[in-house]
Parts: structure tokens; sequence; C-alpha cells
């Protein structure tokens, strides 16, 4: 009854509160507490947004001891010093470290409009109108960029033609054998393919909505020189990935290459506050004043609150550090759960984004749900739904990302009908009851 209100007078589009039918009050960390003071482990983590977990103490500090001094909360893109904090602390600790050059623009404060910006600077600079994308990438559902998103369920929504975007294969989607860069080359190659010569390429290393696809160092290598090669502008979509999520800030690094720009959103923020950018290469920012504008193009609490997440988690390596080590840990307790189910379930991803595939799509919605019941927030993606997506806080503690992926082993278990090999108790303190 207490959520009539929503079923009633909120719009059919709701989505994420139909596989979450709860009530939330609270959020703390790595938890979420409903109305009555249930918590529930949390490895949704806003769809990325949250890589810090929920009011993060020192970001919310930051944040408060801003509001108490009257700073500035909405400014549109004038000069504050918030701003320039967070341009200073960006380059310091993050851009220079990786002998990264590129100017910042602020765009609106979703990752959509970050994706819109690049793509009419791709077709400004370039003169040239086509993007390609590749198949199961996601880049949100405004019109340009939802025309780079291969999910049907998102592009028969569109009511009208999308257009100036090929899709080209993403890495193994044509399986192990095939080098799909060397298709894409294929297609550039011949004047009959149907492809014109593109403005830019657009890439997620790590596709989160289309299952946790890792494109591998070589290929990412690869696409980044047969870019340079025809004249093509590279756009890393980091937007899920990065911000810590893959291991280092960017999660392009480990592959050694410079995208021509690199889209930002999501966890930038640092506390879940909107704000979404777009670096790009000096040469490239060609836009005349106010040519690509929006009325939040700067939002000045995130500002604060990202100075913070970046000056605290990345001014050495320690974190980092912390993340791959927890990146191990996810990866072996998951081939452990696949081992367990040959044929049946396979672990897929990098970093602290990763998950399992079930040869039987149903299969994920179900195990999703038995976590749900066990106090495990998790969401399914990919094709059919058929991945098990682990995104958990990159602050959590490690107690309680094992306690989280034991109630995912459990619930695998109990969904594919075989018994927990270890017998472990689950540490029911952490977990599901009222606080």
């Amino acid at each position: 009854m207490e959520l009539n209100v929503f079923k009633e007078k909120e719009s059919n589009i709701r989505s994420y509160c139909r596989s979450f039918p709860i009530l939330f009050n609270r959020a703390k960390g790595a938890f979420l507490y409903d109305d009555k003071g249930k918590k529930y482990l949390d490895f949704l983590s806003g769809a990325g947004t949250l890589n810090y977990g929920h009011n993060n103490p020192s970001i919310k500090d930051a944040v408060m001891a801003y509001l108490e001094r009257d700073g500035i909360v909405h400014g549109l893109d004038m000069h504050t010093t918030a701003k320039k904090d967070f341009i200073e602390t960006l380059e310091k600790l993050i851009l220079k470290p990786r002998g990264l050059d590129y100017k910042i623009q602020f765009t609106g404060p979703t990752g959509t409009n970050a994706v819109e910006a690049a793509f009419k600077l791709a077709r400004k600079v370039t003169g040239r109108k086509t993007i390609v994308s590749f198949t199961n990438g996601f880049h949100g559902v405004s019109l340009g960029s939802l025309a780079a998103t291969g999910n049907s369920h998102f592009r028969n929504a569109s009511g009208v033609e999308l257009s100036n975007v090929m899709f080209m294969p993403y890495d193994q989607f044509l399986g192990e054998q095939v080098d799909t860069i060397d298709v894409f080359r294929r297609y550039l190659a011949d004047s009959s393919s149907g492809l014109g010569l593109p403005a830019a390429v657009i890439v997620e290393t790590i596709q989160g909505e289309g299952g946790a696809n890792v494109a591998s160092e070589k290929w990412l290598k690869d696409l980044r020189q047969l870019c340079d090669e025809n004249n093509m502008l590279l756009i890393v979509d980091d937007i899920q990935a990065g911000v810590g999520r893959a291991g280092a800030f960017f999660s392009f690094e480990s592959a050694g290459i410079v995208p021509d720009m690199v889209l930002l959103s999501k966890s930038l923020g640092g506390m879940g506050l909107p704000l979404s950018i777009v670096l790009l290469k000096p040469e490239l920012d060609k836009w005349k004043p106010g040519e690509h504008n929006g009325t939040f193009r700067g939002n000045n609490l995130a500002f604060v609150a990202a100075t913070e997440m970046i000056r605290k988690y990345w001014s050495d390596n320690a974190f980092q550090k912390s993340i791959m080590e927890k990146a191990d840990y996810i990866s072996k307790r998951l081939e452990k759960i696949s081992g367990e189910h040959p044929g049946k379930v396979i672990r897929k991803g990098r970093g602290l984004l990763q998950g399992l595939e079930f040869a039987n799509a149903e299969n994920a919605g179900k195990v999703a749900r038995a976590s749900l019941k066990d106090g495990l927030i998790i969401e399914t993606s990919g094709t059919g739904d058929a991945v098990v997506k682990l995104l958990p806080p990159l602050i959590i503690d490690h107690h309680l990302l094992e306690e989280g992926i034991d109630i995912l082993h459990d619930a695998v278990s109990s969904v594919l009908g075989a018994p927990r090999q270890d017998n472990v108790v689950r540490r029911s303190s952490l977990v599901g009851e009222a606080r």
C-alpha cells in the first residue's frame, strides 16, 4: 500500500524501482536502508554513480562546509572558486601525472549531455557526419546518443529515425577467432561497403549496460591506430567504467592509448551529485562561445565534491592498488561460481565492473531476485538481461565484499540447483536485519 502513490502518480517509465520495490529512506557507505530500518548491501551503486559510497563522510563534509559559507550553488558557466579548485585539482592530480593534455568542456549534468557535445564537436571539427559505434554499446537515450546505443529496447522508443551512426562489431562479438578491427578496416577500405569516412568512433573499454564486455588492450591499441590512419577522432565513453571503476582513474590507461576525447560523468560528482565533462585535445576546441550550452553546465556543489574525491583518493597510488586487490578477489570468487556450473554461467568484466552471464537469461533475473530477498541489491544487464552485474562501491570493506558475493553465490546455487560446496554460514549481523 505504501508504494501505491508511485504506481498511481508516477509515469510508467520508472524502471529500477520495479526490480527493487522497496521504500528506501537513508543510505550510508555500502548500505541502503528502507523506511523500517532494514538494510541492504548495495552492489548497484547508482548504476556506477556512487563509486565512493553513499554519503561519503569527507566528501559530504566538504559540501556541507561550502553550503554553510553560502558558496555559490548555481552560476551558469561563470567563474567560481569551486570550479577553479576542481579544474586545478583535476589537472594536478589526474591529467598531468598521466601525461594527458586536455581542455575541459562542462556540459549539462548527465552523461548523455557529454555524448551529445562530443558528437557535435567531432562533426564540427571534421566536417563529416557519421559516428561509428559498436554492438552492445550504450551511450544514452537523448536522440544523438541513442543513435549510437545498440539496445533495441531503447532505440524503439525514439519515435523518429536514428541516423548518422553506423555500428561495427565489438571485440569478440563475432567470436574469438575474428579480428573485428580488421573487419572495420575492410569496411573503410572498400568504397562499396556503405561506410563513408566517419567523423569519429565512440567506444566503451568495458561495456557496462551491454553486459560487462571487455575490449582487450590489443584491440584498443589497434582501434587507436586505425583512427590515426584514417583521420577519425577516437572518443572513449568512460561514464560508467571511469573514475576508478576499472582500477585506474581512466579505464583506458592499461592499454596505453590517448583518446581524442574522454567523456566522464556518474561518479565524477563524488557522492552522486550530477556532473559531466568532455575532455578534449586542445586543437579540437573549435567551439564558438555558447555554441553548445545548458543552464546546468556547472554544478558547483559537484565541483566541491569532485575536488574532495580526487584529493582524498587519487593523491597517490594506494587507492588504485586497493581497487585492484578487490577486483582480483571478485574475479576469483566469480570464477569459482562459474566453475561449479560449467556451461551454465561464465564470469565477465574487469576491475569492479564484473558479472556472471547465464546461458539461460531467465536465470539471471531469478538470481537477482533471490539476492534481494537476502539483502543484496544487484542488477542485470546485457542482451536479454542475461548478466548479473556487480557494481559495489570502490571503498567497500573486504568483509562486506565477501558477504555480498556469499549472498550471490547462494542465489546462483539455489537457482541452478546445486548446493554450496563450502557451507559458508552468512554473517546475518551484516545484511538484511533491522538497524
